[in-house]
């Protein structure tokens, strides 16, 4: 049994008198399941970034695979012709935190080259062995997230016995790992990988024991947004998810959740400024 631990939390977290950080999702992708195509084209996506910002953003993610369940992986370099005119555009142009959604080492490196300062990592630095060390020698954080399976498999027949424990169990040990491997632990964020590798059941255990999460002393960010299982509660399209994903988030914020992941900045940003009123 792997224990949780106090850390010193620093300015990408929030305690519950503080602000509720939004980042917004830049899916430079064809193929992403609520907003692929839409910003693929580079000018397009710069100009939606810019407009999250003004909306109330405080990080941008931008990714270039998606991680829809069945999608299937791209090159390393077709991620980095997807990824770094849009990075490359909007440094230019804000001095904003940005975050690159990947699992791969050789695109981390030149995303960070390029001006980016947090890593995405859907495999909690499991898949490329190399991510942990490119992290830990540009000084950047990381998002340790959890999934079960591949995004290929995830969604075929997920089990648990107790999903809450054991995904707490792997994102402290990851988080360990990254800590030996010389990322600070005040660079590390933690995320229960909602829709990942999960049926509706663990979704909604996993918000509704968030706190079992973020007494770790990480802070947690949580990705609800537009997911299939608001879907699954609301019998309803990706298109008309809005609500469900205020009221998921909300739980989430009263919950201690950090950090919200989503399409809707705006929207996002109106929530966690009243749900972290909100929190005992």
């Amino acid at each position: 049994m792997i224990y949780c631990h106090s850390m010193t939390q620093d300015s990408v977290t929030t305690h519950h008198e503080r602000r509720v950080l939004v980042m917004g999702i830049l899916n430079v992708t064809p193929d992403s399941f609520y907003d692929g195509g839409r910003l693929f084209d580079v000018d397009a996506a710069i100009e939606a970034g810019l407009s999250m910002i003004e909306d109330g953003a405080d990080l941008l993610d931008i990714g270039g695979e998606s991680n829809r369940p069945g999608a299937g992986p791209v090159s390393p370099q077709q991620e980095l012709s997807r990824v770094l005119p849009v990075l490359e555009g909007l440094r230019a142009k804000t001095t904003i935190p940005i975050s690159i959604d990947t699992t791969k080492a050789s695109v981390a490196q030149a995303a960070l080259h390029a001006g980016a300062d947090i890593i995405n990592d859907i495999t909690a630095l499991h898949f490329d062995p190399e991510m942990a060390r490119t992290i830990s020698e540009s000084g950047a954080k990381v998002v340790l997230m959890h999934m079960q399976g591949k995004p290929q498999t995830m969604q075929q027949e997920p089990h648990y016995d107790d999903v809450v424990m054991e995904v707490r169990d792997f994102l402290t040990e990851r988080a360990e790992y990254a800590q030996a491997a010389g990322i600070p632990p005040d660079h590390i964020i933690l995320d229960p990988g909602i829709g990942f590798g999960k049926l509706l059941e663990h979704n909604l255990a996993l918000l509704q024991q968030l706190p079992k999460l973020t007494s770790c002393g990480y802070p947690v960010l949580v990705g609800l947004s537009r997911k299939s299982f608001l879907g699954q509660l609301l019998d309803l399209p990706v298109t008309e998810r809005l609500e469900g994903t205020i009221a998921a988030n909300t739980t989430a914020i009263l919950g201690g959740a950090s950090i919200i992941r989503v399409h809707d900045v705006k929207e996002g940003r109106r929530t966690a400024d009243v749900a972290v009123r909100l929190r005992i």
